[in-house]
């Protein structure tokens, strides 16, 4: 089970960080994904890091912006996200994919389908 935490409201230009922690169950050997999905549209690939965050990927829209990060010994996934913009509101979830390699493959890393777990969902709205 993941449950996420963090969200809410923040102007444009602000800053909030998401966490995403594992309950009963270890992170290692989990690569991890965040996704988002504004109203009326599909969900879309944020950020995935590898199982020991040692490699990470961005969809173009955050580079810069937003970090991906972890704590494996708290079971713990994050996502930082700075400089924040209207266009990033939307629900953000986190994902977990049970993956030994420790290196993204970014076919596997952006499809959703390819996540075993997935936390409840956080809110983000950011005003302009």
């Amino acid at each position: 089970q993941l449950v996420q935490s963090g969200g809410g409201l923040v102007q444009a230009g602000g800053s909030l960080r998401l966490s995403c922690a594992a309950s009963g169950r270890t992170l290692t050997k989990y690569a991890m994904g965040w996704f988002r999905q504004a109203p009326g549209k599909e969900r879309e690939f944020v950020a995935a890091d590898s199982w020991s965050g040692g490699s990470t990927y961005y969809v173009d829209s955050v580079k810069g912006r937003f970090t991906i990060s972890r704590d494996n010994a708290k079971n713990t996934e994050y996502l930082q996200m700075n400089n924040l913009k209207a266009e990033d509101t939307a629900d953000y979830y986190c994902a977990a994919d049970f993956f030994e390699e420790d290196t993204i493959v970014v076919d596997r890393a952006v499809d959703g389908d390819e996540y075993d777990y997935w936390g409840q969902g956080t809110q983000v709205t950011v005003s302009s």
